[in-house]
């Protein structure tokens, strides 16, 4: 009983304080992502407060951080540009036209997870996943980047540079080199206090949170409690046209949203060597949209950086998560003087840092070792993940990875051949049958040549698909005109019913009593009831 107590307050410990440094990694990439989709700093904020609190509570992976995220926020921008172009200057339809649009987006999310489509994510490849983390990685770096950039767009130069690099190594410093010294610490959030403390006290002119804000055109981090929008409904017209506009952002928000939250959930899972719900997650991520959308928020999904803090941080329950979406809120309420102390040199250094740790460093040690295709999909996936987006970098190598699959399969259709003493010739099939493979299919056989009786025997093969049966029922009528007889044998049960549907006549060319364990196995195991000693080989 002690023990139990002991390992639920040490969890507890470290949720609480993993929970922390995630709160303060998060307000800055809030407000960064609600600048990129052009839209107010508290818009970015409410999101990742109500988005993280829903999906921790509710969620299908315990210990994965949600919020507003710059995959969602690229595809915002315009989103948002059009909305504006509705109405008069300074009315800011795109604002409301962007709420209603994360609203339906919610709701296609959380359709996905009614029909269970959270399954899906099983079907991408490692090469897709390593390419995904990869590209990932390499956008989180060039988004930090324009960090090292004053006001006007300029990169910093000089002491400026100089003061702003080595807070930044600093920080990368200390969480590289406290864990070796103790884990009982979070790193990420000891880095942020000492460089915070370093640049407070020694008076450094250096660019923190508050100054990012306001350089951005925002007035800090003043804000009360996310507000019911009443004006959605008041400003975005119920009409077909609004459902034509909003309905292809949201679509697209969805999916983006979706494959990042359950590939961050694969690679969470990977980590912590636990099992998330996938269809969970969905539903989690579809209402959390709902509720910020309605209260003014901007909408978002997981977020790989953030997650892995957590991680690295011993966050492992929903309590890390629930802590940070708390903590996200006091700070906005109560703490804003404090948190707008923070350098952003400390949090850039805490992102290079998750960049490091998120990289597939050893994507570079297989690539000699691997397939060539696979090596093409890895590489296509993470530079199809910084020029376009997730999303599209994810269907493509997916896409390419099944055109490779089908192509090798269509290759291993094998027929052997042989003839019994009857002068019955018989075509042993071998391998799987689908539309890649009919072509080879049909070119084992010699239709004009063949003696008067045929069997084809598919107890290795497979029946996959539509075109398979097409090809089937087209080799039997080729045979039938030719006026010789041709039994099909060992087809699967599935197989057999469609052919069965196709034409009565399947039924005298179809053998249906077979004595033959091996077909039974395949079939139905409970078929396979006899003793071996029965069967005749």
């Amino acid at each position: 009983m002690t023990e139990f107590i002991t390992t639920r307050t040490t969890n507890a410990k470290n949720d609480i304080l993993s929970g922390v440094t995630v709160a303060l990694a998060l307000v800055p990439e809030a407000v960064a992502f609600a600048f990129v989709a052009g839209v107010d700093p508290l818009v970015g904020l409410y999101a990742a407060f109500m988005i993280g609190l829903i999906t921790s509570v509710f969620g299908g992976r315990p210990g994965m951080i949600s919020g507003a995220t710059g995959a969602l926020a690229v595809v915002m921008v315009s989103l948002v540009a059009e909305g504006n172009a509705f109405g008069a200057e300074g009315e800011q339809l795109g604002l409301y036209y962007l709420f209603a649009t994360v609203i339906l987006m919610g709701f296609i999310q959380m359709l996905a997870g009614v029909f269970k489509l959270g399954k899906f994510v099983r079907l991408i490849p490692h090469p897709v996943m390593m390419g995904f983390v990869n590209g990932l990685a390499i956008v989180i770096f060039l988004s930090q980047l324009g960090m090292f950039k004053n006001a006007y767009g300029d990169w910093f130069s000089g002491i400026q540079l100089y003061i702003m690099l080595g807070l930044v190594a600093l920080t990368m410093g200390i969480m590289f080199g406290l864990p070796k010294l103790t884990k009982k610490l979070p790193e990420a959030l000891i880095a942020i206090l000492v460089v915070s403390a370093i640049v407070i006290f020694g008076k450094l002119d250096v660019a923190t949170v508050g100054s990012f804000i306001r350089d951005g055109g925002g007035e800090g981090l003043k804000g009360g409690l996310p507000q019911f929008q009443t004006d959605i409904f008041s400003k975005v017209p119920f009409t077909w046209q609004t459902l034509k506009f909003i309905g292809p952002y949201a679509l697209i928000l969805a999916a983006i949203g979706l494959i990042e939250s359950l590939m961050t959930l694969n690679l969470v899972d990977e980590l912590t060597e636990t099992r998330g719900n996938t269809n969970r997650e969905c539903l989690a991520q579809g209402g959390a949209n709902i509720i910020t959308g309605l209260f003014g928020g901007m909408g978002g999904c997981a977020m790989i950086g953030q997650s892995l803090i957590n991680i690295k941080s011993g966050g492992r329950k929903r309590l890390s998560g629930i802590v940070a979406a708390v903590l996200l809120l006091v700070f906005i309420l109560f703490a804003s003087g404090l948190i707008e102390q923070v350098p952003i040199a400390a949090l850039v250094g805490v992102m290079f840092m998750v960049v490091i740790g998120t990289f597939a460093w050893s994507s570079f040690r297989i690539l000699n070792k691997i397939p060539i295709t696979d090596v093409i999909v890895l590489v296509a996936v993470s530079s199809l993940t910084v020029i376009f987006d997730l999303a599209i970098a994810v269907i493509a190598g997916v896409i390419i990875s099944a055109l490779v699959f089908s192509w090798e399969n269509a290759k291993r259709i094998r027929a052997r051949k042989r003839m019994r003493d009857d002068g019955t010739k018989v075509y042993e099939i071998w391998g799987p049958l689908f539309f890649g493979s009919i072509i080879a299919f049909n070119d084992k056989f010699d239709v004009k040549n063949d003696p008067d009786n045929v069997e084809i025997d598919f107890v290795e093969s497979r029946i996959s698909d539509h075109s398979a049966l097409e090809a089937i029922f087209n080799l039997v009528n080729k045979y039938e005109a030719e006026g010789k007889t041709i039994k099909l044998k060992h087809l699967s049960e599935d197989c057999k019913i469609l052919l069965y549907k196709a034409s009565p006549k399947f039924r005298e060319v179809i053998i249906e009593d077979i004595d033959d364990p091996r077909y039974h196995l395949a079939e139905d195991p409970e078929k396979f009831t006899k003793p071996l000693s029965e069967y005749k080989f």
